[in-house]
């Protein structure tokens, strides 16, 4: 039995813990990020369960659409305990030139914490690793021409 759906297609989601709002307009000004969409909890047309955010937290996040190139990620203020947390992967941004590269690497790690810079390697004229000022981990590359 074949368990694969051609029209499935996977979207980052990613949950912010209260600092959303800051991260949307990071990846707005860093990457060109546009906003297709943005919910707050106080905007819900239904109300939520008790305990499923912190008191206050009305004015915060609860559903985005960023489109950023090609891409759809998803992001929300989540719980708003305030502590995100991004572990086990990281988002992969793909460009066409090594300035753009350079660009984009360095605007991730304003704030943030370079993991690899910024070289060349046998796979990519450019690649390099960075976790954002949220701890997105970002692998910025260049594919090699006629790959």
């Amino acid at each position: 039995m074949s368990t694969t759906n051609h029209k499935a297609h996977i979207e980052p989601y990613l949950f912010f813990d209260g600092r959303c709002e800051e991260a949307i307009e990071f990846y707005r000004k860093a990457l060109g990020a546009e906003v297709d969409m943005l919910m707050r909890f106080k905007d819900s047309p239904e109300p939520h369960q008790p305990g499923m955010t912190t008191p206050g937290s009305e004015n915060k996040v609860m559903h985005a659409n960023l489109r950023i190139g090609g891409t759809s990620v998803m992001a929300s203020d989540g719980r708003c305990g305030g502590k995100p947390h991004f572990d086990g992967f990281a988002l992969s941004l793909g460009v066409a030139t090594e300035a753009e590269a350079d660009r984009l690497f360095a605007a991730l790690a304003d704030g943030g914490k370079v993991q690899m810079p910024l070289t060349r390697t046998f796979f990519s004229p450019r690649f390099g690793m960075v976790a954002d000022r949220f701890g997105v981990m970002w692998m910025v590359i260049v594919p090699r021409p006629n790959h």
